[in-house]
């Protein structure tokens, strides 16, 4: 009997890590995520109170952080500039006394009427109308439980098609779930889609709450997310709520860089000066913040050295990409999921530099077919594109809008035949223009290709043109029966047993197998004679399995589609045990999802 390999305990371990977690009601302190911010610049920032008395021997030097709102997980680490005490920094010596903040109700109803005013019990940017799943999208669910399964998600999904629904679960205007205060699960959702890179996706989710309701967790994810959309006039209005809500020092680096952008540079040089003078971070991170401040006029000429830098950060890349400063090739984590998405969608960098992440963001969702074709379409007039990119903007071009449907297919060809370490990517890239060819325009492993560009897009329908142009017992005559929206009837065994596959042939055949069973179009009888002859073992469960088919007997659509994510913590679809992707399909078919089970399905033949 085949053993499941090493994922699958962990699967299985997180779900029901999770679950004993939410019971004891300490979710926010397990595995807190790493910093993707300067080593320091989640110090405190100088209080303007006189300093405390000096703590008894024994205790720790730094101040306790700021405490969350009552019932509310603790904020999580996400900035940190080195273990300098920021009263150390002398920012509050340097900086102009600043007037006592007005009455905060007072202030709140003259910003904000009552009126307009957006309670914490339904929190997200985008309903159904908008493609995000419904406000119930989460249901019953415990908030903690599903916050620990959002912090400890490996967020490099091998599916696209998973990875894009789960940002429609994440990005929803959902219902707040029980024992979880609103703002800090719109933190955490926002968390996960920075690292899915999906930054315009995550600030959005931030900038649904109303500031006057932000919590220490969400100014800590509202920064990264201005930042990994390479705004940092993004942090102006968040600046002075920041640095009283969580007391950290990178707030006052950023009220500096927000009072030379008004125009006020003699306010935000005693505080350069002074973060300089007690080395907090690294010499490039003060740096590259009087390079945004300079935008502002009369501050100095900077010129940024990454000298001694060994990782890219938010706070690096952001300001880099705002100010136009290059950033090294060989700085940690410059490929990252999390940046190559952050960089593909980023306009204040050129189209090149986009284009250059573009081909990775589209496999992993983060890029629509659509918006990828506009992006290499905007290349061909750009002057300064290398000649490798122009070329194939052009061949793009020809692709859509040859003189007839051989010169189209050529072209689509020529697109594939040049993909690179992306080669799903180029699927995606002309999916619609494998749609514009009559069927049998290409033949053969061209035809199998085409069909799975055509799925890459959720062109179902018009992919089933071309069933009788495909190979039966091919990968492209698989996918489409897999994605048949109007075929739910049972296929015989036959049909399953004349699948031959490419490449790995076998691991494609047990795929094809449990995306037939999830879907509903094997019979019982014929599901457990398939598994057996090779080696499936649909029948297996373990708290991973349990906690999903409790989601998806309550129509839980967003816990569904998060646990799915949960299972494909694998580096490709090699990693994905079919047996698990038979469940994934099972469920999302029991929710309402079964359009995203068919694609999910159909990719795993395209990309194994």
């Amino acid at each position: 009997m085949r053993t499941w390999p090493d994922r699958r305990g962990r699967a299985a371990g997180l779900i029901a890590a999770a679950g004993l977690i939410a019971v004891a009601g300490v979710a926010a302190g397990q595995e807190r995520p790493e910093s993707i911010l300067p080593p320091g610049f989640g110090d405190p920032a100088p209080a303007q109170a006189p300093p405390p008395a000096a703590p008894p021997r024994g205790a720790p030097a730094r101040p306790a952080p700021a405490p969350a709102q009552p019932g509310a997980p603790a904020a999580p680490p996400l900035q940190t500039v080195q273990d300098v005490p920021a009263e150390e920094v002398g920012t509050a010596a340097a900086a102009p006394a600043a007037p006592p903040p007005p009455d905060a109700v007072a202030l709140a109803e003259y910003a904000l009427p009552r009126v307009a005013r957006r309670s914490l019990a339904v929190v997200g940017p985008a309903g159904p109308g908008e493609g995000a799943l419904g406000p119930d999208a989460f249901g019953r669910a415990d908030g903690r439980y599903l916050e620990v399964l959002m912090r400890r998600l490996d967020a490099a999904l091998p599916s696209r098609w998973a990875a894009i629904l789960l940002r429609r679960a994440l990005a929803a205007r959902v219902d707040t779930p029980s024992s979880v205060n609103g703002a800090d699960f719109a933190a955490e959702r926002a968390w996960l889609l920075l690292r899915m890179g999906e930054a315009g996706a995550a600030r959005a989710v931030v900038q649904s709450v109303d500031p006057g309701n932000y919590t220490p967790k969400l100014y800590q994810v509202a920064m990264n997310a201005a930042l990994a959309t390479a705004d940092p006039g993004g942090l102006c209005p968040l600046a002075d709520g920041g640095a009283r809500a969580t007391g950290e020092a990178g707030w006052t680096l950023a009220r500096a860089m927000c009072g030379a952008l008004a125009g006020d540079a003699d306010a935000a040089r005693p505080i350069f000066r002074a973060f300089r003078r007690r080395r907090v971070g690294l010499p490039v991170d003060v740096l590259l913040a009087e390079k945004v401040a300079g935008i502002g006029g009369g501050a100095r000429a900077v010129t940024v050295e990454w000298g001694g830098t060994d990782r890219l950060t938010a706070w690096r890349w952001g300001l880099a990409a705002a100010t136009g400063v290059a950033v090294p090739d060989d700085l940690e984590g410059g490929d990252s999921p999390a940046v190559t998405g952050w960089r593909a969608t980023a306009a204040p960098l050129p189209l090149a530099a986009r284009a250059g992440a573009a081909d990775a963001a589209a496999e992993r969702g983060v890029l629509s077919s659509a918006a990828l074709v506009d992006l290499y379409g905007a290349v061909v007039d750009a002057d300064d594109a290398p000649d490798a990119l122009t070329a194939t903007a052009q061949d793009l071009g020809a692709a859509y809008a040859g003189p007839d449907a051989r010169a189209r297919a050529d072209a689509i060809r020529r697109l594939w035949a040049d993909a690179g370490d992306h080669p799903y990517a180029r699927t995606v890239l002309t999916a619609r223009a494998a749609a514009r060819l009559p069927a049998g325009a290409v033949t053969g492993a061209d035809a199998d290709r085409a069909v799975a560009a055509m799925l890459s897009a959720g062109l179902d329908r018009t992919a089933q043109r071309w069933r009788g142009s495909v190979t039966r017992g091919g990968d492209g005559w698989a996918m489409l029966i897999l994605s048949d929206p109007d075929e739910g009837r049972p296929i015989p065994y036959s049909e399953l047993a004349a699948y031959t596959g490419s490449g790995d042939a076998a691991l494609k055949q047990r795929l094809f197998l449990a995306g037939l069973a999830g879907l509903g179009r094997l019979s019982r009888q014929d599901t457990e004679r398939a598994a057996e002859a090779l080696g499936v073992r649909v029948g297996r469960r373990n708290a991973w399995t349990r906690a999903l088919d409790r989601a998806a007997a309550d129509g839980e659509q967003g816990t569904v589609a998060l646990l799915a994510a949960v299972g494909m913590q694998a580096a490709d679809w090699r990693g994905v045990p079919p047996e698990m992707l038979y469940r994934m399909v099972d469920a999302l078919r029991a929710v309402g999802l079964g359009g995203e089970a068919r694609m999910i399905a159909a990719e795993a033949l395209a990309r194994a």
